[in-house]
């Protein structure tokens, strides 16, 4: 996995077009503190290739979960969430500008700690 600074994640969502028209494969709870999501995203690094993506939150401070059956009806047509504030990032599949946002959307997270992974389609 590799860290995702603040500073980096508007290039992050601009490579991936802040995953529009994505789909959340899994959401995996590691422990209390501790959460896993992952999504498919086309790369424009890459010819705008389809892959997944790892996003891997720690030291979770704040979330509103969903069950797995319930993610499939998630609807990312218009991007993810994920913004830092406040030394926390914070993560919610739908368009949000501040961390009071994100705690209005039906699952989000917020965390200190932030890191991903690229995986195959």
């Amino acid at each position: 996995m590799k860290p995702l600074h603040a500073k980096d994640l508007h290039a992050f969502l601009q490579r991936f077009e802040a995953f529009k028209e994505s789909e959340i494969r899994e959401f995996t709870l590691v422990s209390p503190t501790e959460m896993h999501i992952t999504l498919t995203a086309q790369d424009s690094a890459r010819a705008f290739d389809w892959l997944t993506i790892t996003l891997a939150f720690s030291q979770v401070e704040d979330a509103k979960l969903l069950g797995d059956n319930q993610l499939n009806f998630i609807d990312t047509n218009d991007g993810i969430c994920l913004i830092h504030e406040d030394g926390k990032f914070a993560f919610a599949p739908e368009a949000c500008y501040n961390t009071s946002n994100v705690k209005n959307a039906p699952f989000y997270i917020l965390s200190k700690g932030l890191k991903y992974q690229e995986g195959p389609f």
